[in-house]
């Protein structure tokens, strides 16, 4: 069963001689747990909060450095079907516009800990395809898209669920279903203003935990529920469905078609042209 690592005990198991493709995969283990050891700083006193960065935040049921060994050792569920061949596109490659703040490769996100190695966002081809077409129907309306997360890898949705107070384990996917993040057709976004370049208010905060994140939520400033509904409706036009609890969170409408999927964006192959 694998145990809680320390910054001393992950190092002397990745000086272990390996093969290179294990070599790689220590790498990345060395990296996202050494990062979760050192944001083990103290915890706020709220279980759940919203720092002064605009950053929502909950305490975690465990550490996430004692949770991430076990998440990166489990396996993902079972699935039988005849799933479609991925083909995960980096998203900026598609649409330079299109940016990207991934807050699960900072510490600025509700854990605050990071969970990715690299920066990225990725959607199976014709979801990305789909958020590039509605990407240029919101210019239009001078805004361009702000993507906080795509593809998922099963281990990090595992870590989510272990990590989350039960009472609030309606904003985060069962691992043992699996989340659309996880098949490649899942998108987080958010709209930045065209003029300024700076992300636009809305009626709460990315991964915030509360009522404000419902896509109905009545709540709030006019103009913030305005920005809220173009995106859906935008997103709706080219085939993606908002998560009934989260205003960010966009599910592309052939997610059942693809499996589960758990690799590392280190180890996803480079996009080719078409």
């Amino acid at each position: 069963m694998p145990r809680p690592m320390s910054a001393t005990s992950l190092r002397a198991w990745f000086a272990r001689p390996s093969r290179s493709s294990t070599r790689r995969a220590r790498i990345t283990l060395a990296v996202l747990v050494l990062a979760a050891c050192s944001a083990n700083s103290p915890k706020p006193a709220q279980a759940d909060v919203a720092s002064a960065a605009g950053i929502f935040h909950v305490e975690p049921v465990r550490p996430v450095a004692e949770l991430l060994p076990f998440a990166l050792a489990a396996t993902p569920p079972v699935e039988h079907g005849d799933f479609r061949k991925t083909d995960l596109v980096d998203l900026v490659t598609l649409d330079p516009t299109i940016k990207l703040d991934i807050r699960y490769a900072t510490t600025r996100n509700f854990l605050g800990t990071p969970l990715y190695s690299q920066a990225r966002a990725f959607l199976q081809r014709p979801a990305a395809e789909a958020l590039v077409r509605a990407s240029l129907a919101l210019k239009r309306e001078g805004y361009g898209l702000l993507v906080h997360d795509a593809y998922r890898p099963w281990y990090v949705t595992k870590l989510f669920w272990d990590a989350t107070p039960v009472d609030k384990h309606r904003f985060v996917a069962d691992p043992a279903q699996g989340s659309r993040h996880n098949r490649g057709c899942a998108v987080d976004l958010t709209l930045y203003d065209l003029k300024t370049g700076k992300a636009v208010t809305m009626p709460s905060l990315y991964d915030e935990m509360s009522e404000r994140a419902y896509p109905a939520y009545t709540g709030g400033g006019e103009d913030a529920r305005a920005r809220r509904d173009l995106l859906r409706r935008h997103m709706e036009a080219e085939g993606f469905a908002v998560y009934e609890y989260e205003w960010w969170h966009f599910d592309y409408r052939d997610w059942q078609s693809y499996a589960i999927g758990n690799v590392r964006f280190e180890d996803i192959a480079a996009p080719r042209g078409r």
